[in-house]
């Protein structure tokens, strides 16, 4: 059983692969799993496999919800897309970061997808 912050978390994420489909991306999966992190979203978009973090947030008091991708989340991110990357056998696959940030303060869910939101992050 979810709690109610895993249910917005999950719901945010249906969102915006709703979201993404309407704006051409090709959903391949979701919350893919490795040892070493998690992906919320892989798509592709016009020939480039799309690593895609979702960020939501209810109100402003934790900050904007793509202040929340953090360094760490970044490294975090970066060594599972190249673990998939890496098991997918897609090594040399043309690939990005976006993030989609929903903002859900006033209601109606705002959503923005921030495309090659950052680099590949190691260490």
């Amino acid at each position: 059983m979810l709690n109610r912050q895993q249910q917005f978390g999950r719901k945010s994420e249906r969102l915006a692969a709703e979201y993404l489909k309407l704006k051409g991306y090709r959903i391949i999966e979701t919350n893919y799993r490795c040892p070493v992190g998690e992906i919320d979203i892989i798509a592709r978009e016009k020939g480039t496999l799309v690593f895609v973090e979702v960020k939501a947030r209810r109100s402003s008091r934790f900050g904007s919800p793509k202040g929340a991708v953090t360094p760490a989340k970044q490294r975090k991110i970066s060594m599972a897309a190249l673990d998939y990357l890496k098991r997918s056998g897609q090594d040399d696959a043309r690939a990005r970061f976006d993030v989609v940030a929903i903002d859900t303060e006033m209601g109606r869910p705002d959503i923005e997808v921030v495309k090659n939101a950052f680099e590949l992050a190691y260490g």
